[in-house]
């Protein structure tokens, strides 16, 4: 395929892919549940959080993260004591478990409080054309109250060579409007052109046998790499096409 070929092909992807069908199977469906902003930021961020693995036990689990707050996620962050927090011991999503769920809690709770909420905390640092320096910033602030080191790896910092794929992800269902009813749009002070495509295994994989990427590695370096060819075909919305690389590769096994 030509360029011009190329993007007819992913278009056509995206319009087969981006709608309300695609919630059903996809842990975007958590989020889908609330109305109230914040409702919907922090289930969707929490929900990416915990985003790698077996997607119907990413489901399964996020539910579960949802109903030991009383699926009332803004109010339970904003308002709980401390005594509540004891209902998460147990908890375990591969290598996030319940100290790191507690420490998430906290943190939200001073991001609300003391920062803005997270709206203003990504909308500090990010630009037209990237948000990856925000991400960066963003860890700094989410790790500014006392925490244990290990929760540190559950939030990845692109300067440190990750592609941040589930920030990536959460940005992009707070970021884009489609108007299709799957990404949220609820946030409007950044701009879809800055939005990274959330690389994984099976985004990537597509992208190379496309030959939207050739870097080897699903890194930081990789992502710019793919960032600027999904830019080419469309810079005002460069990530709608995350939903024809990865319905390629998980629905057709491309």
């Amino acid at each position: 395929m030509n360029k011009s070929e190329l993007k007819k092909f992913l278009d056509d992807k995206v319009l087969e892919y981006n709608n309300p069908k695609f919630i059903e199977s996809d842990p975007i469906q958590i989020p889908h549940k609330f109305s109230l902003k914040e409702d919907i930021e922090i289930s969707a961020f929490l929900t990416s959080t915990i985003a790698w693995g077996n997607r119907k036990m990413i489901i399964k689990n996020a539910h579960k993260m949802m109903d030991l707050m009383g699926n009332s996620p803004y109010d339970f962050v904003m308002n709980h004591k401390n005594h509540h927090l004891n209902n998460f011991d147990g908890f375990v999503h591969r290598t996030f478990n319940s100290t790191d769920f507690k420490y998430f809690i906290a943190s939200l709770q001073n991001i609300y409080k003391e920062n803005g909420g997270l709206e203003v905390v990504f909308e500090k640092h990010s630009t037209k054309k990237s948000t990856q320096m925000a991400i960066h910033h963003f860890k700094k602030v989410f790790f500014e109250i006392q925490h244990e080191q290990r929760t540190t790896k559950h939030i990845a910092d692109p300067l440190k060579a990750s592609a941040a794929k589930r920030i990536n992800m959460f940005l992009r269902w707070m970021v884009r409007n489609d108007t299709s009813g799957v990404d949220f749009g609820i946030w409007k002070s950044l701009l879809p052109s800055s939005l990274s495509c959330p690389l994984d295994v099976h985004s990537g994989n597509v992208a190379r046998k496309l030959g939207l990427l050739t870097r080897k590695q699903n890194d930081a370096k990789a992502l710019l790499e793919l960032d600027l060819s999904l830019r080419s075909m469309d810079p005002k919305d460069p990530v709608k096409y995350d939903f024809a690389l990865f319905g390629l590769g998980v629905f057709e096994k491309f």
